[in-house]
């Protein structure tokens, strides 16, 4: 099995007097040949505008946001629910249909 995972960012949600991001609905997706899964969610988050290091979300990348959501998930146990589902659909261990048809 040779997966590539993608992490993307569907859209943020921000406060719009300070520009803090507060909300991240996220895309995990995998995918090996012809067979693919997905997880979609969302993370919270309280953002301190006084912070150092802070972003406003004018100038926030994608790269950014995702950092912030692997802090927040667990990316490895997300990425290996995705390989297994990749796995049991690579493998299948029942079937339906009918014989005759």
């Amino acid at each position: 099995m040779t997966i590539t995972n993608t992490w993307t960012i569907a859209i943020c949600e921000h406060d719009v007097a300070t520009g803090g991001i507060t909300v991240a609905h996220w895309r995990g997706a995998a995918v090996d040949g012809d067979f693919a899964a997905s997880s979609y969610g969302t993370c919270g988050f309280a953002p301190d505008a006084t912070a150092e290091g802070f972003t406003p979300y004018a100038d926030v990348t994608e790269a950014e946001v995702i950092a912030w959501v692997h802090a927040n998930v667990d990316k490895d146990e997300i990425e290996a629910a995705l390989a297994s589902k990749i796995e049991s659909d690579m493998n299948p261990v029942s079937a339906s249909g009918t014989p005759w048809a």
